[in-house]
């Protein structure tokens, strides 16, 4: 079957066994038309693996063949690192040649020989002059997308925002035409360029065209049906049936972001069935395949929990997973939109912040609990479960011998963070367990206020809500009652009768006997046990 002519997504990243295999990239943000028509200068983000790029290409060719503009993709990744102002400014300049050279443009190789400015042209003015020396000279006029605009460090993003700026303000003027449109592609929004070339508050001083754009563009993630799509493609090449249940399994897991929805399917495909076409991708194969993406954490995952480690980031992180307030003096909004921009977090309805989906949340607690894995004496495994039931109740007694005899090994406890006991809590149940359950769930937000998290052993839900109190905060009968409830509506979402609700006091003041405290209640027809840890 003859497929479109248009570039796959992802071509970095695995895919189904076929470079025919594709999606229509331009659909994904559609607003990129208007804002050339209203001749903004604008910002397009997303996180790394969501296809930037081949959407920038498809852009730059289908505005060259509509031939009312010329469109120029000029990628600034070469600059990676790059702290030299004056040969950085050049070479910028060296990779708009490069762009011009391989354009549809008339007469470019007449137009760069003609360009030779005075040795008085200095690195703040070389750009500005080039683009405006161009714009005047053509017949068409000029949109540039600036790819991987990430890599220019602050010493080459100053001189180059201000030279962007002051062709800007003066084009259309006498003789000093410039681009019409131009685009900055990266990771981030422009408050993120503009924080990086002044940190701090004055960063929101800095001049650039960049802040007239009505708001920063990104790409969507494939939706259910685009997945659908995709793999229907497959089907229709190879034979190999996807389980509509295992699109949907396929949609779960990804949540659309592209890079997995190839990643699952090439592991399902390629790995599990070993090309065997004659048998369908079922859930459990979809399940399969997203285990194997979470323990063996490919280059592309791996590089984004790299992130982890920011200074920006973690906070963040940390709050997601304790659950905490929103805007605490800890999260900056700005840190958060940060890591929304790199694709790590996704913001839901009432402002519920959460992983981008189940993959990445899964390997966001690995990668932070690796350390404290170690400290799971191995002993404790495989002791909960008898074929019929699971022991949550001897499970958690269990962690609490554990809570305290090595909390105080995991830091001094005035650097603990909030989520250090959700995060040990998390690692214990995961090492202890070993797969004697189906599944360990667990659903942490920022700005919902509780982290819950359940096993499944055969076909029952064990339901726990973590909590914390602080000398900080007095955790009061009615944060209590707040918190039964809230676990009595998950134990209704699991269809249990029974949860668990752990309650870490901070205070390190209290002897470990005040804290070390266990209640069973009848709360509202459901048996909750109530651990003080």
């Amino acid at each position: 079957m003859s497929q479109p002519a248009i570039k796959r997504f992802n071509t970095t990243g695995p895919c189904l066994p076929s470079d025919h295999y594709m999606l229509p990239a331009l659909p994904r943000q559609s607003d990129v038309d208007e804002m050339i028509e209203g001749k903004y200068y604008f910002v397009l983000h997303a996180p790394r693996q969501s296809g930037k790029t081949t959407y920038l290409l498809d852009m730059v060719d289908k505005i060259n063949s509509e031939g009312k503009y010329y469109a120029l993709y000029c990628s600034l990744e070469p600059l990676d690192r790059y702290n030299n102002r004056k040969s950085g400014i050049d070479e910028i300049l060296n990779l708009i040649f490069i762009s011009l050279g391989s354009s549809n443009i008339k007469n470019q190789d007449k137009l760069l020989h003609n360009f030779s400015p005075p040795f008085g042209y200095s690195t703040l003015t070389k750009i500005q002059s080039f683009l405006n020396y161009l714009c005047n000279n053509l017949d068409k006029e000029l949109i540039i997308f600036f790819d991987e605009a990430d890599c220019l460090s602050g010493e080459l993003l100053v001189p180059f925002l201000r030279q962007i700026r002051l062709g800007y303000n003066l084009r259309d003027r006498l003789n000093n035409k410039f681009p019409r449109s131009m685009a900055l592609i990266g990771l981030r929004d422009i408050r993120d360029y503009l924080a990086q070339v002044r940190p701090g508050s004055a960063s929101r001083g800095v001049a650039s065209p960049f802040n007239i754009k009505k708001e920063a563009l990104t790409l969507a993630n494939f939706t259910r049906s685009e997945i659908g799509t995709l793999y229907l493609q497959h089907t229709e090449a190879s034979g190999q049936i996807f389980e509509d249940s295992a699109i949907d399994r396929a949609w779960y897991w990804s949540e659309g972001q592209p890079w997995l929805v190839n990643a699952l399917a090439y592991e399902a495909v390629v790995k599990i069935l070993k090309n065997d076409y004659t048998q369908p991708i079922t859930v459990e194969i979809i399940d399969q395949a997203a285990r194997a993406i979470i323990l063996n954490r490919p280059v592309h995952i791996d590089s984004l929990m790299e992130r982890l480690k920011e200074p920006r980031v973690r906070p963040v992180i940390d709050a997601v997973i304790a659950g905490a307030t929103l805007f605490d003096d800890e999260v900056r909004y700005e840190d958060i939109q940060y890591v929304l921009d790199l694709g790590i977090l996704k913001v839901e309805e009432n402002e519920v912040y959460q992983p981008s989906n189940p993959i990445y949340g899964e390997i966001i607690i690995r990668t932070l609990t690796r350390d404290m894995e170690r400290r799971v004496p191995k002993e404790l495994e495989g002791r909960w479960t008898d074929g019929r039931k699971l022991d949550m109740t001897g499970l958690l007694t269990a962690f609490q011998k554990y809570w305290r005899q090595n909390s105080e090994m995991l830091g001094a406890p005035d650097r603990l963070t909030e989520s250090t006991p959700h995060l040990v809590c998390f690692t214990f149940i995961q090492r202890v367990l070993n797969g004697d359950v189906e599944e360990i769930n667990r659903e942490y937000a920022l700005g919902r206020k509780r982290v819950d998290l359940y096993a499944l052993y055969k076909g029952v839900s064990y339901p726990v809500e973590l909590k914390t109190k602080s000398p900080k905060a007095n955790f009061s009968e009615n944060d209590l009652n707040k918190s039964l409830k809230q676990l009595r509506s998950y134990m209704d979402k699991c269809g249990s009768k029974q949860g668990w609700l752990v309650i870490f006091d901070l205070d390190w003041v209290k002897s470990w006997d005040e804290k070390i405290t266990w209640e069973t209640t009848n709360f509202e027809g459901v048996t909750i046990h109530i651990i003080g840890c």
